[in-house]
């Protein structure tokens, strides 16, 4: 609704400019005039006295011929045959009309013509991610039955429709033709809507397309428009029509002249278009590993040699290993295109490095080698999940001329433009994450470049200038570990070398993100842990030191000082708890609570405390930019819908993620790339894989403060006041409950039960795997090694900060000792020292039945038996003389088995920074043993809700609701993709 009313709005702009025109030259409307009454209309036929109506306004002055021009354009525009209130159907070109029409009205540079503009080039880094989908890919179903075709059709229903239209209007019969017939278009129509680098090359060679388009606008004149316009039509009414999608709908014609044999828009060409269109743009595609693919004869190879082939602009880097024998390697940077003539991919230029390309993390160099075969003055960095617009590629021009105009004292070096995030109709929670990314990109990008004038590279497709970096050490970093975020270090070095970067609304570019919550959890975590190495890069050092204090001041809250402050969060959240919790066992809480003064003032100080736990002001960013971008009314219309689908849970539990992985960093460093899935992500996520991967980051975290809050819940007396106990804890109890529940919340069919029981079955199987040189998804103790890799290259001081860190586990067991019944009040050190023979005796026993299992209960099943026997009438000799001779009674077995396993947890802990010390030992198998059964119980512990919530009536159908709300708001029928009653 949004975009219609800045359709209609942009519309009446233009018909109430074109009537300030009539009126302001009375010449024009008399010449009209006197034209209407001979009967001529704006649609008379093409004749001379039809084409006079078309010139009619001329004016005398030289100065009047622009505006002469653009009036006659204006009113073709609106007195056309089709009325531009035709919006259309389709969301996404809705969206396009509404951001083009409106950028029309922004401030921009004036364009220059097409032989007088900047040249540029695009440059991206390609690996081994998917560039075109097979057709065994898109037809294969998943574990749920799910073909990715038949999720393309329902999710993109109106634009398979059209698809499939288009198809049969080109020769295809019956629908099932299209995997025989039309497989390469099929193919293609599924690779634009993913992530993908067919997509990306598509979305590029709009420049091209809109440079070729731009030059014959630079020369024509009306007449040729008009006849070329007529004689396109009649071609296509003959004709079948190409898609603009198409990779050859455009190709360049055989000689200079007019090709009328060509088809689509070329038939407007005169020839020079191609000419100047090449001149001023160029495509590289620097796939580093296209020489050793087409060694192997990868498919991949064959897919980008094809994208050559059918785009004349593009070009491909690749580094060659040439094999000397007697093991000399030599390394080339070559430099491939496709050659119309000769028919097959031709080499253009060759240098020798000085050896291996990878010395840091692969993207880096990737990037930096292949830019010295990029041309112009200016190279826009595009990476492999983004697209661009055809209507957004005519804007080039305008933007490049940003780099002769002064911004301050100096030109830019970094164009920054907007992004649009193209993934966020897929779910819920691909929408909480675009919104939150469309906050990022365009409102804080905004802001980080004026006023506060600290903006730097963001891994955006910001244009550089290419001369000016070519100078100082290219586009990104390539140290590695320390550069995981290796972009970012471009805009840090343009800030040291006196640059300037400018951000820019009028233009924009498709960027997509991932839309599942492993997916999204494993991308955060990613920038979190490259922000944690920045704090330690010699850049953010110098930074510190020469930026004045305001812009350091932003700087550090624009960067790395937003995830040290949700790290800070986190880590208050742990102190309040834990100050309560000694407050409610040391006795203070209570001598508080009793003086009825200090009680109101408790009261009140956790009333503003309640205040501020709102978090109203962190949302202030998403409204404010909704606000901007659709309104205030459809900002807080989204915002409660956002809240109705359970968005807080989703902040909630990200918070949790760049907490844990921004602080191990910082703490234990061990940095590595993560690599993130860009696939379609609807099939359901195992229990085992998101144990693996949110255990120790949330799940452990979680369970330990819920202990806290349930010790905290039955010992102090603030929790007699309800009101108060719930204003001071709600907050608490709601981050428990976002980092246990949001993994399942957010994964399709996470509440079914049958899928529940299965995962958990699988989980278990996981659990006690045994197996020799297995992978992390198929052994847990494969997977817990991993875990703890990075404590092996902690330093002493990280090592001693973690066992410090760790004794907070121990305060369990030392604050409940003295409360027990069988203490009997006693303070003493003693009390707690003797609390430890519990201890030692839960393992002891432990430690022996695991003994007895594994030399019996193979063959002999009887003395397992009997020992398993004994271990259980000494333990009930050991509590029935307890309960005759002391005050112990049951509750205090039932406390100790509560509150003494996070000692024992602890204690796991510790033996993993020790791990080089104890790995020796008898006792490291013992360690391993407790820590595998310690897994276990944290994951019957997260089972438990899950499985409660999945044996409701209703709640699988109310989280399906919740996930795919936008997709239901679109009549998309998401149960059968859910359910596999699929057609391919």
């Amino acid at each position: 609704m949004g975009q219609k009313k800045d359709l209609s709005k942009a519309v009446n702009i233009l018909q109430a400019l074109y009537e300030l025109a009539i009126r302001e030259f009375p010449r024009r409307k008399r010449t009209i005039e006197q034209l209407r009454q001979k009967g001529l209309t704006p649609h008379s036929p093409a004749t001379d006295e039809g084409l006079l109506f078309e010139n009619a306004i001329e004016f005398p002055d030289a100065e009047d011929e622009f505006l002469s021009r653009n009036l006659r354009r204006l009113h073709t525009i609106l007195t056309s045959r089709y009325s531009m209130r035709n919006v259309p159907k389709n969301i996404e070109a809705r969206r396009r009309i509404a951001f083009f029409s409106n950028s029309l009205f922004m401030n921009m540079p004036h364009a220059p013509n097409v032989d007088k503009m900047m040249a540029f080039s695009v440059l991206t880094p390609y690996y081994e991610e998917e560039v075109c989908f097979a057709k065994e890919m898109l037809r294969r179903p998943n574990e749920d039955g799910i073909s990715t075709i038949f999720y393309l059709q329902k999710i993109y229903e109106d634009e398979w429709n059209n698809f499939i239209e288009r198809m049969h209007r080109e020769g295809m019969e019956e629908d099932d033709d299209i995997w025989d017939k039309k497989s390469r278009d099929l193919r293609l129509w599924a690779s634009y809507r993913g992530q993908t680098l067919a997509r990306t090359v598509r979305g590029m060679m709009y420049y091209y397309r809109a440079l070729k388009m731009l030059s014959y606008l630079d020369s024509a004149s009306e007449i040729d428009m008009r006849m070329g316009t007529q004689e396109l039509a009649s071609h296509h009414s003959s004709k079948k029509i190409h898609s603009l999608d198409g990779l050859n709908s455009v190709k360049p014609p055989s000689s200079p002249k007019l090709d009328r044999a060509s088809s689509g828009v070329s038939l407007l060409f005169k020839g020079h278009e191609y000419g100047n269109a090449l001149m001023k743009f160029t495509y590289v595609v620097s796939c580093q590993e296209y020489g050793q693919q087409k060694a192997r004869g990868d498919a991949h190879a064959g897919e980008i040699l094809y994208l050559m082939k059918n785009n004349e602009a593009l070009r491909v880097a690749y580094v060659d290993e040439v094999h000397l024998g007697r093991d000399e390697v030599e390394y080339y940077s070559v430099l491939v295109k496709y050659d119309q003539q000769l028919q097959r991919e031709v080499e253009i230029y060759r240098i020798r490095l000085p050896g291996s390309l990878k010395i840091g993390e692969g993207k880096s160099e990737n990037q930096n080698h292949a830019i010295v075969f990029t041309r112009g003055d200016a190279v826009q960095t595009i990476d492999m999940n983004q697209d661009n617009y055809f209507e957004e590629a005519l804007k080039m021009r305008n933007l490049l001329q940003e780099f002769k105009t002064h911004y301050g004292i100096s030109r830019p070096t970094i164009l920054g433009v907007r992004e649009n995030i193209f993934t966020g109709s897929v779910s819920s929670l691909a929408s909480f994450m675009s919104v939150q990314e469309m906050g990022f990109v365009t409102l804080g990008q905004r802001v980080l470049a004026n006023p506060l004038k600290v903006r730097m590279h963001y891994g955006q497709a910001d244009v550089f200038d290419r001369f000016w970096f070519l100078q100082r050490g290219g586009l990104s970093k390539a140290s590695r570990v320390i550069n995981i975020s290796e972009d970012v270090f471009a805009g840090f070095n343009c800030t040291l070398r006196s640059g300037n970067v400018t951000h820019h609304e009028y233009i924009q570019v498709g960027k997509g993100m991932d839309v599942g919550l492993n997916e999204i959890s494993v991308f955060e975590a990613k920038v979190a842990i490259g922000s944690g190495e920045q704090i330690l890069s010699r850049d953010v050092y110098r930074l510190g030191h020469r930026l004045d204090f305001f812009r350091m001041l932003s700087f550090y809250f624009t960067t790395v000082g937003f995830y040290f402050n949700t790290m800070v969060v986190v880590l208050i959240v742990y102190a309040f708890l834990w100050g309560h919790l000694y407050l409610a066992l040391s006795g203070a809480e209570h001598y508080a609570m009793s003086n009825s003064v200090s009680n109101k003032v408790l009261a009140a100080i956790l009333n503003q405390q309640f205040i501020i736990q709102l978090g109203l002001f962190t949302l202030l960013p998403m409204i404010v930019e909704n606000s901007l971008e659709h309104g205030f009314l459809p900002a807080v219309r989204d915002f409660l819908i956002m809240q109705l689908q359970l968005a807080s849970f989703f902040y909630t539990f990200s918070i949790g993620t760049r907490a844990h992985f921004f602080g191990r960093t910082i703490l234990q460093g061990g940095a590595k790339y993560r690599a993130t899935a860009r696939g379609f992500v609807v099939q359901h996520k195992s229990y085992a894989e998101n144990y693996r991967l949110f255990a120790r980051s949330h799940f452990v975290k979680a369970i330990e403060l819920a202990i806290i809050l349930m010790l905290y819940t039955s010992r102090s007396d603030l929790a007699a006041s309800t009101s108060v106990y719930i204003i001071m804890t709600i907050s608490c109890w709601f981050l428990v409950v976002s980092w246990i529940i949001s993994p399942f919340l957010f994964n399709p069919s996470g509440f079914d039960w049958l899928k529940t029981v299965y995962d958990f079955e699988d989980f278990m199987n996981w659990i006690w795997y045994r197996g020799v040189l297995a992978k992390p998804d198929q052994s847990w103790e494969t997977w817990w090694y991993e875990e703890q890799d990075h404590l092996r290259t902690t330093g002493l001081w990280g090592k001693l900060l973690e066992i410090i860190l760790d004794l907070r586990f121990f305060f369990f067991q030392y604050g409940v000792v003295y409360h027990l019944n069988i203490s009997s009040g006693n303070t003493s050190v003693a009390v707690y020292l003797l609390s430890w023979i519990y201890m030692i005796a839960a393992v002891g026993i432990y430690v022996g039945i695991s003994y007895a299992q594994d030399k019996f209960a193979a063959n002999e099943c009887i003395k397992y038996r009997l020992t398993q026997l004994l271990v259980i009438t000494v333990a009930i000799l050991v509590i029935v003389l307890l309960h005759e001779f002391t005050k112990f009674t049951f509750l205090d077995l039932m406390s100790s088995l509560l509150l003494f396993i996070p000692t024992g947890w602890g204690l796991i802990c510790i033996a993993q920074v020790l791990r080089p010390f104890l790995q020796s030992t008898i006792v490291w198998d013992t360690v391993v043993s407790l820590a595998r059964l310690y897994d276990m119980l944290i994951g019957v512990i997260v089972m438990v809700p899950v499985a409660s919530l999945s044996w409701l009536p209703g709640f699988q159908a109310m989280q399906t609701r919740i996930l795919f709300n936008e997709a239901f708001s679109r009549g998309l029928q998401i149960s059968l993709i859910l359910t596999g009653k699929k057609s391919n």
